[in-house]
């Protein structure tokens, strides 16, 4: 077990924000398209959709149905993030890097490397019809391949 060693953080106790059944639920599919590599914020689709469902508390599910691009929730303030970020994701599954899988470019078997370790699907709180996310907090998602892409986002609400 791991000590603090006088540094302990405290923890508050939950506040409530919502209770009852599941009385509500939608689901809906829309297209992402991209300029090629990068971050396209998608965020505003998404809290319309959720608008749109009638569900005030609950959760949304966004759900990317492709191998070779990914999700994320990342700040929305300072596109320096997500340029640093991109630097990082090329830095850690670069291309031309010797991969066996290559029958669909130099760019593939990277995407699919990318999208391990970032995320197909997001699950966000919805708190008074809104998604419970931060100030600075944006839903992405991250194209991989070198060209621009269609990529298919599911979603789902699901509450009261």
């Amino acid at each position: 077990m791991r000590q603090g060693h006088g540094r302990e953080g405290r923890i508050g106790p939950v506040e409530a924000l919502a209770s009852g059944p599941v009385e509500r639920h939608a689901s809906g599919r829309l297209t992402v398209a991209t300029p090629g590599p990068g971050f396209t914020d998608f965020t505003a689709a998404v809290a319309e959709f959720v608008r749109g469902s009638g569900v005030r508390d609950g959760l949304v599910t966004v759900f990317c149905r492709h191998t070779s691009a990914s999700l994320t929730i990342q700040e929305n303030a300072d596109p320096d993030v997500q340029t640093d970020l991109m630097t990082a994701l090329d830095g850690f599954a670069p291309r031309h890097a010797g991969y066996v899988h290559g029958a669909e470019g130099p760019d593939d078997m990277p995407a699919h490397i990318r999208t391990l370790v970032t995320d197909s699907a997001l699950t966000i709180p919805l708190v008074g019809g809104a998604m419970a996310l931060g100030t600075w907090q944006g839903i992405y998602l991250i194209e991989h391949r070198d060209r621009p892409h269609r990529r298919e986002i599911v979603l789902s609400v699901l509450g009261s």
